[in-house]
């Protein structure tokens, strides 16, 4: 185990082996209008619809594959798709969002557990989304305030998990799971 003031391996080479695809992410249009101060209403939610597109997908394999995962994973407090058609504008008649058709495979330990570390992520993200959001006078979204409060426990707790679950799940396979899903959201997030 390591000492508390050290960073589990399987994290440093989660943070470098996948930057360059967090960092494409960021080059998305919402991202770009957010760091130039300026999103807006439509643009949140078609983000928002095409994150719904993508979290769904993962949220149903997660779902199946939730008896290979003891309940201190907290994967009931872990679902988040639900927020994103409550944030989303009530329009009469309108279909559900689109799900992702090309989705990182998500059928082992490794492959979901690659693929939450990038979901589980954005948690964080959201939160300074929101708080992007706030300043430019974008109406609250649920789904981009994380888990409130618990968002730093909980991603703490998950960090811990993934770095004791890594080893016997293949710590080649979860960085290539997680790389994998941030290329297959990137490519979806841009597709018109």
């Amino acid at each position: 185990m390591p000492h508390p003031s050290e960073t589990p391996a399987i994290l440093l080479r989660l943070r470098n082996e996948t930057r360059p695809y967090h960092d494409a992410l960021e080059q998305h249009a919402f991202n770009q209008s957010l760091a130039a101060g300026a999103p807006t209403a439509a643009g949140t939610a078609q983000f928002l619809a095409k994150m719904y597109g993508f979290l769904q997908p993962y949220e149903t394999a997660l779902r199946a594959h939730a008896a290979d995962f003891s309940p201190d994973w907290a994967l009931a407090e872990r679902f988040r798709a639900h927020l994103i058609l409550e944030d989303l504008p009530e329009t009469p008649g309108a279909p559900t969002p689109p799900l992702c058709p090309a989705m990182p495979p998500l059928r082992t330990r490794a492959q979901l557990l690659g693929t939450m570390y990038v979901m589980e992520g954005s948690t964080l993200g959201g939160q300074v989304i929101a708080r992007q959001l706030a300043k430019a006078g974008i109406p609250l979204r649920h789904y981009f305030t994380g888990y409130a409060e618990r968002t730093g426990p909980l991603w703490k707790a998950f960090c811990q998990q993934l770095a004791e679950a890594a080893p016997a799940a293949g710590p080649d396979e979860v960085v290539a799971a997680a790389s994998r899903a941030f290329h297959h959201l990137d490519a979806w997030l841009n597709q018109p």
